[in-house]
């Protein structure tokens, strides 16, 4: 049986991004941080929708209109395309665990 929890790298230098399904233009992925956020002069700016949902842990998102998103376990957010969005932080103290379905 495959566990979302599981198998959680004990320690990361950077961000652990696994694929788990992949067909026609959708792609679902557990990412892994550790004390990660997105580098200060980057922003994502994807051309496909992004539906994440926080497994475990805590972080925080920033949009590029102001908008600052506290994110525990269990909540969820829709990122539609070209929202530009990054990783303000991530807890540092345990693993956050996302779930992140990525949409055409």
């Amino acid at each position: 049986m495959n566990n979302l929890l599981s198998n959680i790298p004990a320690a990361l230098d950077e961000e652990f991004f696994e694929t788990l399904l992949s067909s026609e233009g959708t792609r679902i992925e557990r990412i892994i941080s550790r004390g990660h956020s997105s580098p200060a002069e980057g922003w994502y700016d994807q051309a496909h929708g992004e539906f994440v949902v926080l497994l475990k842990g805590g972080a925080r998102l920033e949009f590029d209109d102001g908008e600052v998103v506290s994110l525990a376990a269990g909540d969820w957010l829709n990122i539609p395309a070209h929202r530009r969005h990054r990783v303000a932080w991530t807890d540092d103290k345990e693993a956050t665990v996302w779930l992140a379905v990525h949409y055409p």
